[in-house]
């Protein structure tokens, strides 16, 4: 029988650390609420005693939510603890977290104290937030660092002084996997009444570490993770949460249960990389726009035939439609064939053969290969169902005026119009079009790159839209980034089946 890890996701407190991903309180409810969903059992909504903003978001977000513990950082000081407390009284669930450097290190330069002393601050600061809370975390800062005779007196006091939860955090990412699990393991054996409390851990990713070191942390006993979306946070960022939990859902011999729903990672990781304007990079595990790409001929060939040789995960898992073929020198006939079929072009034997041979004359003196070079290559001047076509497109945009467009398109050789408003230049485009197709598709992915530098550079654009649980991709390049947007757009609903688009 699997026991129950508790995922605590830090994303709006050490995530929203990073310079420049500040959020808003409306926006901290969105993620929150998208954390609800996705099923995690805590979330840190912030430090109330760092400004009145924070304090109001932790607020907002207590009530927002019902099932997750709503936790609330505090130093171990009896102001912040008290500023926790009235944070969370909105809160079905409320936690106090607090705690205080117990490493040498920030024992003498950071507090210019004692270990004595700081012992007897971590016992008050504990007692004072159990008076005020059911449910108190307290966190050992440095704790990677921190000698771990001295480290086991502390926990073993705060336990005593009524903590629920202690947390253990390599703060400064510097552990190795087996020395921080060694750390979690000497606590389990030598800590009296741990096995009444629930031992958590807080990795932070200086060295690249964090998920090995919050893996071997779990084998050792701890039974809570600390985690955020993205594994962003403070300087190299924390453990990814949907590395912890798809790790664990793919070893099932581990005996590890998460809770999490995986299919809602995906939306979950998106939703935060736009409010925090921190893209995902491509190769990023679980999440990563390649996480799911193959590019050489041998896997791709291998994953047509079957899935599970290149890919131990179903995309589908986590919450992503499929897996995707990139065409390049490295591809293969079957990568190409399978292409072709998508844009409605069958090719088999002898011709599947001139085709690649043309394919791959091209695919070496060209970096990115479209769909209509494919076309082009298979004698088509244009794909079978590129029914669509912009005439023109004229948007409104600037600073204190309302966003709005209007096109005119040619759809079977029919004229439509359309004009709509909407939040920027493409989105009230995409909302045009939209309007004339029918509403019935989804923008999944909006990539936007410089093909050069300067004002007047070349924008390309990516765009991944879903029409009935299918991807299709897009793409456009145009020096107004408003027109290659719409391009993009049109360029996959090209793509979609004629006889289940209707117009």
């Amino acid at each position: 029988m699997s026991e129950r890890l508790l995922i605590f996701d830090t994303t709006l407190r050490d995530g929203e650390q990073v310079p420049g991903c500040q959020l808003s309180t409306i926006e901290k409810v969105q993620v929150a609420r998208a954390l609800e969903e996705l099923g995690v059992d805590v979330i840190e909504a912030g430090f109330p005693a760092s400004s009145p903003g924070d304090f109001h978001s932790v607020e907002c977000i207590a009530s927002a939510v019902s099932k997750p513990i709503v936790c609330a950082l505090a130093r171990a000081v009896e102001s912040d603890i008290e500023l926790a407390a009235q944070a969370l009284k909105g809160a079905a669930r409320g936690r106090i977290h607090t705690g205080i450097g117990t490493s040498d290190s920030h024992i003498r330069y950071k507090f210019n104290s004692t270990r004595e002393d700081i012992l007897e601050q971590a016992v008050a600061a504990t007692r004072l937030a159990r008076n005020l809370s059911d449910d108190v975390e307290f966190y050992c800062e440095d704790a990677g660092r921190t000698d771990n005779v001295y480290l086991a007196r502390v926990v073993e006091a705060v336990i005593k002084a009524g903590a629920t939860v202690v947390n253990i955090p390599d703060t400064t990412g510097f552990c190795m996997p087996d020395e921080f699990g060694q750390k979690i393991a000497y606590l389990m054996e030598n800590v009296n009444g741990i096995d009444h409390v629930t031992l958590s851990v807080h990795c932070h990713n200086d060295l690249g570490l964090a998920t090995a070191n919050t893996l071997q942390a779990i084998r050792a006993g701890a039974r809570q993770v600390q985690v955020t979306v993205n594994g962003i946070g403070e300087r190299a960022g924390n453990a990814s949460l949907e590395e912890i939990v798809m790790i664990l859902r793919s070893h099932p011999e581990l005996g590890i249960d998460t809770g999490i729903d995986t299919t809602r990672l995906f939306h979950a990781s998106r939703l935060v990389s736009s409010l925090m304007n921190m893209p995902v990079q491509a190769n990023k595990a679980i999440v990563g726009r390649n996480a799911f790409s193959h590019s050489s001929g041998i896997h791709q060939d291998g994953v047509i035939k079957n899935r599970k040789t290149y890919e131990i995960l179903d995309p589908k898992e986590v919450g992503m439609l499929d897996s995707s073929l990139i065409l390049t020198a490295r591809s293969g006939r079957a990568a190409l064939q399978q292409r072709c079929q998508l844009l409605g072009v069958e090719v088999h034997g002898p011709e599947l053969d001139r085709l690649y041979e043309k394919f791959l004359k091209l695919a070496d003196s060209k970096t990115d290969i479209s769909d209509m070079d494919i076309l082009g290559l298979a004698g088509h001047s244009e794909p079978r169902r590129q029914r669509v076509h912009l005439d023109y497109l004229n948007v409104t945009s600037g600073l204190g005026v309302e966003h709005c467009a209007s096109i005119r398109m040619t759809i079977d050789g029919q004229q439509h119009e359309a004009s709509s408003p909407g939040n920027g230049p493409v989105d009230a485009a995409i909302k045009c079009i939209k309007k004339i197709t029918g509403n019935r598709m989804t923008i999944r992915e909006f990539l936007i790159q410089a093909m050069d530098r300067g004002s007047d550079d070349t924008g390309k654009v990516h765009m991944q839209v879903e029409f009935e649980n299918v991807l299709y991709y897009g793409f456009a390049a145009d020096t107004d980034i408003v027109t290659a947007a719409v391009q993009a757009f049109i360029c996959a609903v090209n793509k979609f089946p004629c006889e289940r688009l209707v117009l």
